[in-house]
């Protein structure tokens, strides 16, 4: 299986249980932040903490906490390209292979009634974000998933051949930069309503 090392991060848990023991099961070595790690953990399922993979603790109540060279090293590192592979090896990076992460909940925060601005602005995602997007760039490299309902698929293709194709992995790569675009259009949106 070429998926060796992934990371998992969510908002919406549906599915993430089964899909981290699949993983488990199958020797891929799972890094996870607060909820989602609780949740693998809670489920027996070993799981290493980001903070142990970064070396630095989760900070300002996790606004900072995947951001950090350590992970989007792992994630960005082109493997074919010797001088990202000895960067990876001068700097003690290992290589992320499959990142799943869907974001923190805004339209659901901003549909509640008399919201507040603070709890608005605290349910923009940052590091999400940050991950999709650099998974994405490098989905030749790199699995991204963004949505639970491909979980399934995703599973059964490691399962079949021990990987994802060139063609899912693109398409994957494209509902990532969807879903980033359209969570950033949600916030410019509640942005302008609220001027």
């Amino acid at each position: 299986m070429k998926i060796k090392r992934a990371l998992l991060s969510v908002s919406d848990k549906t599915g993430i249980i089964e899909l981290a023991k699949f993983l488990n099961e199958n020797g891929v070595e799972i890094i996870s932040t607060g909820g989602t790690m609780k949740a693998i953990k809670d489920a027996g399922i070993p799981v290493t903490y980001v903070s142990d993979v970064t070396g630095f603790p989760e900070i300002m109540d996790g606004r900072v906490k995947t951001l950090n060279p350590k992970i989007h090293g792992a994630i960005l590192a082109v493997r074919s390209n010797p001088e990202h592979v000895k960067a990876m090896e001068e700097h003690n990076i290992k290589p992320i292979d499959l990142v799943v992460v869907n974001l923190y909940p805004f339209k659901e925060t901003i549909s509640k009634p008399n919201v507040t601005e603070e709890e608005a602005i605290e349910n923009i995602d940052i590091g999400g974000p940050a991950m999709v997007r650099a998974s994405a760039k490098n989905f030749k490299d790199v699995v991204i998933v963004t949505y639970p309902s491909r979980y399934e698929g995703l599973m059964k293709m490691l399962k079949e051949t021990g990987d994802v194709d060139a063609h899912t992995r693109k398409e994957l790569a494209m509902e990532a930069f969807t879903h980033t675009h359209e969570y950033d259009g949600m916030i410019s949106a509640y942005l302008k309503e609220t001027l």
